[in-house]
């Protein structure tokens, strides 16, 4: 399916919920909505949908507008963060529904495959009351699949699963993707969720169209310090620094010897992003000295926020580590892995954005 939104705006009342944006899905290919909670995500797949229409602009599919066609005149699927499922049919006939409409063969084949993949084989029997609410949602998404309608819409599918599961299930959705035709349109806060499931992404803030391009390419070269801080988790660290005849001089801190394109001047932004920061020194990198102000362990990581010279730095170091509060550290970090922004943070300034859409 080719879906193109052309100037499409949303407004309800007095309130804008999405400004003036287009948006052309790469066909066949995982397109991520990442935003915080109200950044216009579900209004913006509402519209793709057809559940609700734009106050302007246009929506189409393979060239065509289909605005005012309704919902059920679309091969759509769609998975909400609270799950649906028929609660008189059992798991098994809730997944096989969309595949008997579709008047297709091999029903019970591909429902014990899709099944399996979700880990919910072993409750093929049971009805939808029977199960827990993560069990119910990966039913609803197994029978989004079987449905493999070419638009394919999933709202933070995973946010009500345990972090185990969620990363499980994450890996076979990649791949479940990968083996369809779908254009597949997956919203998420996470930005972690967004690097793991690839394809582009389209990074939302307040019901504005940020930036849209490969996943990869936006992480690492996000376009503004909004873009930056909806794609980092942690936030990235903001430093403040000015332009000297050498590099970039970091307020009260060390100086960064880095060419910058000839518009810039005066006072700059720095981030810095926590997973980039460490405590073992590497050939040309730059130390920041401070005392350790907390350390915390999540998951697999070690969170330590530390009171540098240059201000508060937090940074995110993999596997456990112990540090005594008050403890004297140095953080350090390549000069490769540092953003330079304008003061306002409107536009990245190193490294030099590519062609991203």
């Amino acid at each position: 399916m080719d879906l193109t939104l052309v100037g499409v705006g949303k407004k309800v009342g007095s309130q804008t919920w999405l400004y003036d944006m287009s948006l052309q899905p790469c066909s066949g290919a995982v397109t991520v909505l990442l935003g915080a909670t109200q950044a216009g995500k579900t209004s913006l797949m509402r519209i793709m949908a057809g559940l609700d229409a734009p106050s302007h602009g246009d929506v189409k599919v393979n060239g065509c507008s289909v605005v005012g066609v309704p919902v059920r005149k679309r091969n759509v699927s769609m998975v909400y963060q609270q799950f649906i499922n028929y609660p008189s049919m059992t798991v098994r006939d809730n997944i096989a529904s969309p595949m008997k409409l579709g008047g297709e063969k091999n029903i019970a084949q591909r429902v014990n495959v899709l099944a399996e993949k979700l880990h919910i084989e072993m409750f093929l029997d049971r009805y939808p009351s029977e199960l827990s609410g993560g069990q119910q949602q990966r039913v609803a998404l197994a029978r989004a699949l079987a449905k493999g309608a070419p638009l394919m819409l999933l709202d933070e599918p995973l946010v009500n699963l345990d972090y185990k599961l969620r990363e499980e299930l994450r890996d076979e959705l990649s791949a479940l993707f990968a083996e369809g035709e779908s254009t597949v349109i997956y919203a998420t806060t996470e930005p972690g969720e967004a690097l793991l499931l690839g394809g582009y992404t389209a990074v939302m803030d307040q019901g504005e169209l940020l930036q849209y391009g490969p996943t990869a390419e936006v992480f690492q070269k996000p376009k503004s310090l909004r873009v930056a801080r909806a794609f980092s988790d942690p936030p990235m660290n903001l430093l403040a620094a000015s332009v000297v005849a050498a590099g970039v001089q970091l307020k009260g801190g060390p100086l960064l010897a880095m060419a910058l394109p000839a518009t810039s001047s005066g006072k700059l932004t720095v981030g810095m992003r926590a997973s980039a920061l460490r405590v073992h020194f590497q050939e040309g990198d730059v130390a920041l000295p401070g005392k350790v102000e907390l350390a915390e362990i999540s998951g697999s990581d070690t969170f330590v926020h530390v009171d540098s010279l240059v201000g508060d730095l937090v940074a995110q170091l993999t596997g456990v580590h112990y540090f005594e509060l008050g403890a004297q550290v140095s953080l350090y970090l390549s000069p490769d892995q540092i953003y330079i922004f304008d003061e306002q943070g409107m536009m990245l300034l190193a490294p030099v954005r590519g062609g991203g859409r």
